[in-house]
């Protein structure tokens, strides 16, 4: 029996996300999203793919919560995206509105789920999804760290060629106060610090591209990776945004480590030695958290 996905909200991020497990036969999926006729629409879309992609997954669409039910993982992408003349402070209090509702809904209909938060402000909405579900910490994770970390590796590659993925990614926030990590011998101070800017700045640059909208391919991905590693059991070791009981020096908060994904969500947080200058960055990363985590409480 193929296992169920749940994904909340049909934008480009969730509508992609949907798309890519169904091309990969992954899972079956049920695409959820309020707004009348836009998720049901979108399923259908998926679906005519099957035959040319070869997959035999089966998606719909839905208005309803009740969608939920007996799904194994839940993707959460609905929000509002931050609009000019908002605030960060009215974008958190909006978005708190919306996450706490679909947390009830998502504790309802399947309680033993794992879900992924990419809903923003990232590491304040997966702490409430936890905190509102009462799940365990383990089975709720932000993606973020999948996308920076990828960005950053990205762009670190017009630099250097021979580079592994696990020498350079993002640690912390999901937003300015990110943490670059370089374990790369061949790149150098210089250029690290250049591309980890371009990095911690990509999502805004996309955006100033697109004019309306912002990134959904990369975003997209990094959702796949997370549901494809869980549902396949890989273990894959990846950056994501965990909830933390003392590692790193940091307690009930959630922010961007790198981690073990498997079967039961987060299998183990990863300890790597950061130098004086990213321990003292990470701390400034953790504060702005909690500024949003109080406010939300």
């Amino acid at each position: 029996m193929k296992k169920k996905v749940a994904v909340i909200g049909a934008g480009n991020v969730g509508a992609m996300a949907a798309s890519r497990i169904v091309d990969a036969d992954l899972a079956d999926v049920a695409l959820i999203d309020i707004v009348p006729g836009l998720a049901k629409g979108k399923a259908l879309d998926i679906s005519d793919a099957r035959p040319i992609v070869g997959s035999k997954a089966n998606i719909f669409g839905s208005e309803s919560f009740d969608a939920l039910r007996d799904s194994d993982i839940v993707v959460v992408t609905a929000g509002l995206a931050r609009k000019p003349g908002m605030s960060r402070d009215d974008l958190l209090k909006k978005n708190t509105q919306i996450i706490k509702d679909i947390s009830c809904h998502i504790k309802k209909q399947c309680p033993s789920s794992i879900v992924i938060i990419v809903t923003n402000p990232l590491d304040a909405m997966a702490y409430l999804t936890m905190k509102t579900t009462g799940f365990e910490p383990g089975r709720v994770i932000g993606m973020a760290g999948v996308l920076d970390s990828a960005r950053f590796a990205n762009i670190a590659s017009e630099n250097i060629k021979d580079a592994e993925r696990d020498d350079i990614f993002m640690m912390g926030s999901h937003g300015d106060t990110m943490v670059p990590i370089n374990r790369a011998k061949s790149l150098s101070d210089d250029i690290f610090k250049e591309t980890s800017d371009r990095a911690r700045k990509r999502g805004a640059e996309i955006v100033g591209h697109l004019k309306t909208g912002s990134a959904y391919f990369a975003p997209s991905a990094a959702v796949f990776y997370m549901v494809k590693s869980i549902l396949k059991n890989e273990e894959k070791t990846v950056c994501a945004s965990a909830y933390l009981s003392g590692e790193y020096g940091e307690k009930d908060i959630y922010i961007g480590v790198p981690l073990t994904l498997g079967s039961r969500g987060v299998k183990n947080i990863i300890k790597i030695e950061l130098t004086d200058q990213e321990k003292q960055s990470f701390k400034e990363s953790a504060r702005d958290i909690r500024e949003s985590i109080k406010k939300i409480q």
